[in-house]
C-alpha cells in the first residue's frame, strides 16, 4: 500500500491520474476516508464493489466538486435538493435525487436515482478538481473499510483494511468521524423530502433550509448507503445499555472471564477500577469524532465484547445513536459478555 501526503499537489496529480485510468483511490473527507473509483466508469465502480465484498445493489455516494458536476449525474434535482446544495454544501449531507438515465448506474446500484455530496475536506476537494480537470465528473466512494464494518476515520485504518496495491491520500484524521447525513429528495412534491440517516448537520438545520419539517422514511424510499440495519460493527460484539442498567453492572470490579477475556466499556458514566473503560465525551460532536477510532482500538486491543452507555435523548446525538445502534444490531447477548 502506498500513503502519500494529501497536501502535496504533485500526489493529488498523480491520484488523479490513477482514477481516471480506472484504478482505486482512497482518500480523505470531513467525514470518514473514503474508496473513491470514477462514477462515469462501471468496470471502475466493480472494483469497489469487489474490494469492500459490498453486494453490487446497495447503492455508493457519489462526490462532486460542484453544483455544477452533480448536475451531470442529475440534471433535474428538484427544488428542494438544490435549497440543500446552495445551503449546505461544501459539507457532510448526501441528497439522493433523480439519476440521468444514462450515468453511474453502477454506482446507483441500478436505481433510478443517486446520491451525490460534496465534501469539506480541502484534500478531497483538491483530488476532485483534478479529476474534473481530466472528465471525471465525480468519484464513487463509500467508506474505505470492509462492508458493514467499522468506517476508517484516519489513513492507518485505510492501511489495516487492504493489500498492497491500494493508493491512499493522507489528509490526517477526519474531522466529523461519522458519516454524511443522507435526505431523500426524490418525492414529487407536495411530498416532503425524509432523512434516511442522521449525522452532524442536525434535523432543525435541514428543515430550515426546506421551510418544512422532513417526512419519515417512506416503505418505498431509495435504498442508500450505510442504512442496512446491522452496520458500522467491530470484530467485537457491541451491547448497549441505558444509563442506569450499565452503572448496575459496573459497579463492582469485573468477574474473572475464560482465557483472559476482557470486556470494554464506552461511557459518560465512571466503572469500578479494573474495567477497560474509555470516557465518552459529554459533548456530541466530539463524541462523533472519535466513535470509530474507540470501537477500533478495543477491538486491536483484544475485547470479548464492548459495553456502550446509550448516549443522552438529545437531537445533536442522533448521528451517534443511528451508529451505535446498527453497531449493535447484529450482537446478540451471548456474544456480549452476558453471564
Amino acid at each position: 500500500m502506498t500513503v502519500l501526503a494529501g497536501d502535496d499537489p504533485a500526489a493529488i496529480e498523480h491520484a488523479a491520474d490513477r482514477l481516471a485510468a480506472g484504478a482505486l483511490v482512497a482518500f480523505p473527507t470531513e467525514t470518514v476516508y473514503g474508496l473513491g473509483a470514477r462514477a462515469d466508469d462501471d468496470a471502475a465502480v466493480a472494483r469497489i464493489f469487489a474490494a469492500k465484498g459490498r453486494p453490487a445493489d446497495h447503492p455508493l455516494i457519489v462526490h462532486v466538486a460542484s453544483i455544477e458536476s452533480a448536475l451531470h449525474f442529475a440534471p433535474r434535482p428538484g427544488a428542494a435538493a438544490q435549497a440543500l446544495m446552495a445551503a449546505l454544501w461544501p459539507g457532510p449531507l448526501t441528497v439522493i435525487v433523480p439519476r440521468h438515465p444514462a450515468r453511474a448506474a453502477a454506482a446507483a446500484g441500478g436505481q433510478p436515482s443517486i446520491g451525490l455530496r460534496m465534501p469539506a475536506h480541502p484534500v478531497a476537494l483538491a483530488l476532485l478538481r483534478a479529476c474534473a480537470a481530466r472528465g471525471v465528473a465525480g468519484l464513487a466512494a463509500p467508506s474505505a473499510n470492509r462492508f458493514g464494518r467499522v468506517s476508517p476515520t484516519t489513513a492507518a485504518h485505510v492501511a489495516a483494511e487492504f493489500g498492497a496495491d491500494l493508493l491512499v491520500l493522507d489528509g490526517g484524521a477526519c474531522a466529523v468521524g461519522i458519516e454524511s447525513a443522507i435526505v431523500d429528495c426524490t418525492g414529487v412534491p407536495p411530498a416532503r423530502p425524509a432523512l434516511l440517516r442522521p449525522g452532524q448537520i442536525g434535523r432543525a438545520r435541514i428543515e430550515a433550509v426546506l421551510g418544512a419539517p422532513l417526512a419519515a422514511r417512506a416503505a418505498g424510499a431509495p435504498r442508500a448507503s450505510g442504512t442496512l440495519e446491522a452496520h458500522y460493527a467491530p470484530r467485537a460484539p457491541v451491547r448497549l445499555f441505558a444509563h442506569d442498567e450499565l452503572a448496575a453492572r459496573v459497579a463492582a470490579p469485573p468477574a474473572p472471564m475464560p482465557a483472559g477475556a476482557w470486556v470494554a466499556v464506552y461511557s459518560r458514566l465512571v466503572p469500578a477500577a479494573g474495567w477497560r473503560h474509555r470516557p465518552m465525551p459529554d459533548d456530541a460532536a466530539a463524541a462523533a469524532r472519535e466513535l470509530f477510532a474507540v470501537l477500533r482500538a478495543f477491538d486491536d486491543q483484544g475485547a470479548a465484547a464492548i459495553w456502550v452507555e446509550q448516549p443522552p435523548a438529545q437531537p445533536g446525538w442522533e448521528g451517534v445513536h443511528d451508529r451505535l445502534r446498527r453497531a449493535a444490531a447484529s450482537a446478540p447477548a451471548a456474544r456480549c459478555g452476558e453471564p
